[in-house]
């Protein structure tokens, strides 16, 4: 496989001057914006699936086409895999083999997903994040998962946290992040000896450097 992917430019030389000011303003403040009807609706379909089989549960956020969600339910074949995408037309994509039967894959905003996923005392065993966009401009610090008013939510979650990404400051920014909240992430380089996401396969055959980060959350 031939790729040609950029790489990610941004004009910050390190971690974002605001990273503290911003993440502790959201850690320390409630998320009041309206959940919207449609990912509540989602989300309620989601708990009557689950609830039908008492499985431990994995939550792959930004699933995309699917991919790393169909995976992560062969690894995890006595789990709820539940990946969530805000895009229909992506989760729709058809793809060669059907779903397993421990896949579930929704539509959903997952700034509200999370808030409702926390408030309902989800504890999923793993979470993970793989290759979001990054918005490498430091004037889109709060777009970022770790400068969002919904990052305290992803952490209620709980369990092992893992994101992939091929720009490593964004990983450091989140582990800043984590030990703001009172975590610990480690960070080390990541191989993808079998690529997972599209992003992963794409960004391998690059040549681009590929990293992970990992928590655990209690």
């Amino acid at each position: 496989m031939k790729a040609n992917s950029k790489i990610i430019f941004s004009n910050q030389p390190g971690v974002h001057e605001n990273l503290e000011k911003t993440v502790l303003r959201h850690l320390n403040s409630a998320f009041l914006k309206p959940i919207s009807d449609h990912t509540r609706a989602a989300f309620d379909d989601v708990t009557s699936q689950i609830a039908v089989h008492d499985r431990p549960l994995v939550l792959d956020a930004c699933c995309g086409v699917g991919d790393s969600s169909r995976a992560l339910a062969a690894i995890y074949p006595d789990h709820w895999v539940v990946g969530v995408d805000k895009s229909a037309s992506r989760l729709n994509r058809e793809r060669e083999h059907s779903s397993p039967e421990n896949l579930i894959l929704v539509r959903a905003d997952l700034n509200d997903f999370y808030r409702l996923a926390a408030a309902a005392e989800w504890r999923p065993t793993h979470h993970f994040v793989l290759y979001p966009n990054p918005w490498p401009k430091a004037e889109h610090l709060k777009r970022r998962w770790h400068g969002a008013p919904v990052f305290p939510d992803m952490l209620k979650l709980g369990g092992r946290l893992e994101l992939r990404s091929n720009w490593r400051l964004y990983l450091e920014e989140f582990c800043a992040a984590l030990t703001l909240a009172g975590h610990r992430g480690e960070i080390e380089p990541y191989d993808a000896g079998n690529p997972i996401t599209p992003f992963e396969a794409k960004y391998k055959a690059s040549g681009q450097a590929l990293w992970r980060l990992t928590a655990k959350l209690t």
